[in-house]
């Protein structure tokens, strides 16, 4: 199931990469810096605003759908998520209400009331979306997530050059939700037939997603935290530098962590389910060993091409400072791809969602005393140093704390001769002089590919020779 997961999901973790990039690209460009930080500041609020109201309806809906399936009690699951979903939702409203009245400024104030209104649309196609991913329809799975992505960008940037500003991404992306949900809600409505709400299953849900959704309101503190003290201790422009620097390099890894989340959740949870204990080992080995051999040279090689790809992603306004920001930030989102996609998956397959809330508590509240210490002090930098540390902190209590829900594996061996294969990465990457542009874009991320991928392959680190083979011969009926 994993590897179909990969296959199937590749063409949207292609789009979203490419997205996310144009994304920079174009919205440093046509929003100036206070613009932009308008943006970033709306996508944070708007994201914590659905992550506190409606996420654990979404987990309850991936977790539980094999379960159901396997009871015989599909209506019943759907009926009962659906109304309690309706429950949460009306609060929305009153939120979008509270911020018309506060003294915001108007900009600012236009764009959090359409990053908070769109997480309605947002969260029930979040729920469509798990559905399908959880009853393994790939195809129809990944057709959405590539709808969504591109049409939300394409509204936004239209949006953006009639003169929005900073409301014009979110918009963007509410719009194309809108429409995306038009289209399935109507058939996913009707699994309800039949079905009735259920206090009991109402109850397991709430106590199984609850605490999901408070670990991620705490990943939303932790991620967030330092774009609104940037904004309190010194302007929003620095806050569009921060954003667009954090964009660059959280965003390129994120569409791989996405992408092998999309793939990998389902399977775990479907090993545990049909094989027990020893399934999920084995199945979590290998997708901890693929996870890391694909994304820790992603993450240097981010760190390394900083300055070039900056100068040709990020308005000139912001690139210099981009720049600066995104080495670290590639370490920071690699450490929390690792934590998120993966170590955290114990307390999720282990129904010990409680634990979830302990181990985000760690980093969250490191980051917020960290930013409160650091910023006043350093400035930008302050915000960096305390991500990054926020974060490393983070990944070692998901991995202390998760050997008490459902121990997943780490490759060590892995990771130590991955390590090692970047590190000559490096030296050799160190070696292309700085001449600046695309060319040295290219030439950089050419050799750091070549040398890397003949170290891996050259020593069959995790065996990825034969996955590969596996995943060639695989895609070549549909080539």
């Amino acid at each position: 199931m994993f590897w179909r997961g990969v296959l199937g999901y590749l063409p949207v973790n292609i789009v979203q990469g490419m997205v996310g990039l144009l994304t920079i690209v174009l919205f440093t460009r046509v929003l100036d810096p206070a613009q932009y930080g308008v943006y970033a500041l709306a996508f944070s609020v708007g994201s914590l605003t659905q992550t506190v109201l409606l996420t654990w309806t979404e987990a309850a809906m991936a977790r539980f759908l094999a379960t159901r399936e396997g009871d015989g009690r599909m209506a019943d699951h759907f009926a009962t998520l659906y109304r309690l979903w309706i429950g949460a939702a009306v609060v929305v409203p009153l939120a979008c209400a509270a911020v018309l009245l506060s003294p915001l400024n108007p900009p600012l104030k236009i764009a959090i009331v359409a990053a908070v209104a769109s997480t309605l649309v947002n969260s029930l196609m979040r729920l469509a979306q798990e559905r399908r991913r959880a009853a393994g329809e790939v195809s129809g799975s990944a057709l959405l997530s590539i709808i969504q992505s591109l049409g939300g960008f394409l509204v936004g940037l239209g949006l953006a050059l009639t003169g929005l500003g900073g409301a014009a991404p979110v918009l963007g992306v509410g719009v194309t939700s809108a429409v995306c949900l038009a289209l399935v809600l109507p058939g996913e409505l009707k699994r309800m037939t039949g079905g009735k709400f259920d206090r009991d299953l109402a109850r397991a849900y709430a106590a199984y997603g609850v605490p999901v959704s408070m670990s991620l309101i705490l990943a939303g503190v932790l991620a967030s935290t330092d774009r609104l003290l940037l904004g309190a201790f010194l302007d929003e422009a620095t806050v569009g530098v921060y954003h667009a620097g954090y964009s660059l390099g959280s965003r390129t890894l994120d569409v791989v962590f996405i992408w092998l989340g999309m793939a990998g959740a389902p399977a775990l949870i479907s090993a545990l389910e049909r094989g027990g204990q020893p399934a999920l080992t084995e199945a979590a080995r290998e997708q901890a060993s693929f996870m890391t051999l694909l994304t820790l040279p992603a993450a240097v090689g981010l760190a390394l091409v900083a300055r070039p790809l900056a100068d040709l992603m990020v308005g000139e306004e912001l690139r210099h400072g981009a720049s600066h920001v995104t080495p670290w930030i590639a370490v920071s989102g690699w450490l929390s791809g690792v934590t998120t996609y993966y170590l955290l998956q114990a307390f999720t397959l282990a129904r010990r969602t409680p634990l979830l809330i302990v181990s985000m508590s760690v980093p969250a509240i490191a980051n917020v005393i960290l930013n409160l210490l650091l910023i006043p002090r350093l400035g930008l930098d302050g915000a960096l140093w305390a991500t990054t540390i926020s974060y490393g902190l983070g990944a070692v209590a998901a991995w202390a704390l998760g050997r008490r829900g459902c121990p997943l594996p780490i490759p060590w061996s892995v990771l130590a001769k991955a390590g090692v294969a970047c590190v000559a990465m490096g030296v050799c990457v160190s070696l292309v002089p700085a001449f600046g542009g695309i060319l040295e874009l290219a030439l950089k991320a050419g050799v750091g590919a070549v040398v890397y991928g003949a170290i891996v392959l050259g020593l069959d680190i995790g065996g990825l020779r034969a996955k590969l083979s596996v995943l060639i011969r695989r895609r070549a009926p549909a080539l």
